[in-house]
């Protein structure tokens, strides 16, 4: 049998399981092991007086961004591996997670090998690991392409539901429901949506208000769904996951507001802002944006210039905002401001519950009766239609001081409120990026089925088996990876895994379309078809809720490096 895997020939899934699964983590641990190696170089290079420096940090930018890319990698086939076990009874899990298990080794060696001088290696020090994978031999059993072209033809088979969800009833049940929703109302008005760059209608948002889904990561003290018991974020990642396989833009990213505000105001809200908000954006009545960015400043948050002067009986806010996402539909925007110095960093900006009236189109002109006026115009974009991102512009807009999120103790806390809701709306991405990668493989499949190429459908194309292989094991070690980070969240931790996973998914999101897109060949160009849309909508994954780079080297390799040990 194992001269027959070495061969390359198909053989049964669950071949050599255990074993494979106990090589495969001790391989993973020594990589690991690498790139703790690598941390602890990069934490002298980038440190003075014993603590870690900025400026120093900037001097090691790119080894800092593709450590972080080589932590993500790991921890997604560490994930997917946990996984698999706990879903012992299917064979193609175990599959599936060592083949992209085997992979993302891959990946991680290729780019310590690329520079390791960079690293604080020598290349013999990973040739050697690389020497010592290919010895256990799996390479070999799961990356080779007849072993790679069945995965992907039975994955294929099962049409859609590739591996076991592993859920309980009660997600299960949610899980369907919202599937059941995506297919029968927001695909079919998904593509008009989008080509014609259309607000989200009421015939997506009423049904979504009964269904109680701007309420999902809202406590049921305050009506909405979440536990009062604790946090549950599986239930806010299976919503997001099915509505985005619907429509990024028209459904996938409308609860992502409300998980952001409703993070911010449990943080530091007071109990007449929670009482007063939160039911409100539970039930739909409201519905919210979010505005951090600035012209000139995108994600450095610390620099913000946008300002809120105190008034008698509240404050003014001046200056300009942008990419605030559903600005025109919302009736409230979350703002960020500054209220201090602008030496002060992040410890001068506070946040603004701002309402106002809801502005359909692709303008906003509002007046109020004092003379405050706010101005927006939507962005032309590629992709991510339906929602609307704004430039906003603030004139003497007034906000009463109960509008100030915390109240007086809030003053100058707005950047802590913002990365509490940041990391519940970083963690529902990589679900909306799930999202996306399921609709692109779903499409892919049955296009292969369909067109034929040399008299012979191109699903039956070894080529176009492992494009499937890899595409749906990428897009499972994505979804097991947020869920895996859920739990952390739920726990009270997992900031910077938030990060880390929507760094993976992101990139993964982006890779899976591109190649879902290239399966349809010139169909997939046209946007007639479906996988064009999710082509340009994975492409704004990587940009939002925290740029990729400003993820990789100012949340994840800083935390990473700052905690590396010195005797690694």
């Amino acid at each position: 049998m194992n001269k027959m895997i070495e061969q390359g020939a198909a053989v049964p899934p669950g071949v050599e399981r255990d074993a494979d699964s106990a090589q495969l983590r001790a391989v993973l641990a020594a990589t690991q092991a690498l790139v703790d190696t690598a941390l602890a170089a990069l934490r002298v290079q980038c440190s003075a007086d014993g603590s870690l420096k900025p400026e120093l940090l900037d001097r090691q930018q790119f080894p800092a961004y593709e450590i972080a890319f080589c932590a993500a990698d790991l921890s997604a086939a560490n994930a997917f591996l946990d996984y698999s076990e706990r879903v012992r009874g299917d064979a193609l899990a175990g599959w599936a997670a060592l083949q992209f298990g085997a992979e993302a080794v891959k990946a991680v060696l290729a780019r310590l090998a690329s520079r390791p001088a960079d690293f604080g290696l020598a290349l013999r020090q990973v040739t050697e690991a690389a020497l010592a994978f290919e010895d256990t031999g799996l390479p070999g059993r799961y990356l080779a392409a007849a072993r790679m072209a069945e995965l992907g033809r039975l994955l294929g088979a099962r049409e859609g539901d590739f591996l076991p969800a592993a859920l309980d009833g009660e997600k299960e049940i949610i899980r369907d429901t919202f599937r059941r929703f995506a297919a029968e109302v927001v695909m079919p008005l998904a593509e008009r949506i989008h080509r014609e760059d259309l607000d989200v209608p009421e015939e997506i948002l009423q049904p979504l208000r009964e269904m109680g889904c701007f309420g999902i990561s809202i406590p049921e003290r305050y009506q909405g769904l979440q536990p009062d018991s604790g946090d549950d974020s599986l239930y806010m990642i299976l919503v997001t996951e099915e509505l985005s396989r619907g429509s990024l833009g028209a459904a996938g990213s409308l609860i992502t507001r409300p998980e952001i505000l409703a993070r911010a105001l449990l943080a530091g809200g007071t109990e007449a802002q929670r009482d007063h908000w939160l039911p409100r954006v539970a039930s739909g009545e409201t519905l919210c944006a979010i505005s951090l960015t600035e012209p000139d400043y995108g994600s450095d948050l610390a620099a913000a210039r946008f300002r809120a002067t105190s008034t008698a009986g509240g404050w003014l806010l001046n200056g300009g905002k942008t990419w605030c996402t559903f600005a025109g539909a919302a009736n409230l925007i979350l703002v960020l401001a500054r209220t201090g110095a602008e030496a002060e960093g992040f410890r001068g900006l506070s946040l603004f519950l701002v309402d106002k009236p809801r502005t359909p189109g692709h303008e906003i002109e509002v007046v109020q009766p004092g003379g405050g006026r706010l101005r927006g115009h939507a962005i032309p974009t590629l992709g991510y239609r339906g929602m609307h991102s704004f430039d906003l512009s603030f004139e003497d807009y007034f906000v009463p001081d109960a509008q100030l999120l915390g109240g007086e103790s809030g003053l100058g806390k707005g950047f802590y409120y913002t990365m509490a809701g940041l990391t519940g709306g970083r963690l529902q991405t990589s679900a909306r990026a799930a999202g996306v990668m399921q609709a692109a493989c779903e499409q892919a499949l049955a296009y292969a089925g369909e067109r034929k190429v040399f008299t012979q459908p191109i699903a039956d194309y070894q080529l176009t088996q492992v494009k499937l292989s890899r595409m749906i094991t990428t897009l499972q070690a994505s979804r097991q990876f947020s869920y895996a980070v859920a739990r952390q969240v739920d726990a009270g931790g997992g900031r910077m895994e938030a990060s880390l996973v929507k760094l993976f998914a992101c990139r993964a999101a982006e890779w899976v379309t591109r190649e879902a897109l290239q399966i349809h060949g010139g169909m997939g160009y046209a946007e007639e078809m479906p996988v064009s849309r999710y082509f340009v909508d994975a492409r704004v994954l990587s940009i939002f809720e925290g740029a990729e780079e400003t993820l990789a080297l100012k949340v994840i390799a800083r935390e990473l490096i700052a905690n590396a040990r010195a005797d690694t």
